[in-house]
């Protein structure tokens, strides 16, 4: 009998679910993840995107890494693998979306605020994160990316 290879998804599904592999890391790939969202924010920056392109770009993402969430934990029996860390990057983006600043106090509460809003998981992200499919998947770092955006847009608002 012949050994089977386990075969897991593609590498370009592998690529963008972990965004550029950085989800493969050992330990905490969330915040790998997170981390590694900042060039896309400064890239983003750059080219001058407006709040409408933004919008747009998150949803787009969103659509799709739902639709491939769902069939890569389809196809392989998955719930939420830490390796798929797009989530995080959608997370980061829209947390982002509130202030649009790179100056690096406020890239590092950008980050700090959406990790913690991660983590803790308020309602109603606590209830998708529980969710098996790519909705919940992602979903759940949407919900907190808005909380984090809330916080960081009254924070940088008094704060400066």
């Amino acid at each position: 009998m012949k050994d089977q290879k386990i075969q897991g998804p593609s590498v370009p599904t592998t690529l963008f679910l972990s965004w550029f592999y950085t989800g493969k890391v050992p330990k905490a790939p969330g915040t790998m993840g997170s981390l590694a969202t900042l060039p896309l924010i400064y890239l983003l920056h750059y080219i001058n995107i407006n709040i409408y392109s933004l919008i747009a770009l998150i949803v787009v993402l969103y659509i799709i890494s739902v639709i491939v969430t769902e069939k890569v934990q389809q196809k392989f029996g998955l719930h939420d693998p830490q390796w798929i860390v797009i989530d995080e990057v959608i997370g980061m983006l829209l947390t982002w979306s509130f202030v649009m600043s790179v100056d690096f106090p406020t890239l590092f509460l950008v980050f700090a605020v959406f990790r913690f809003f991660d983590i803790i998981k308020i309602w109603p992200a606590s209830y998708f994160d529980r969710l098996h499919h790519g909705m919940g998947t992602i979903t759940d770092d949407v919900i907190s990316g808005i909380y984090a955006g809330l916080v960081v847009k009254i924070a940088t608002h008094y704060l400066a």
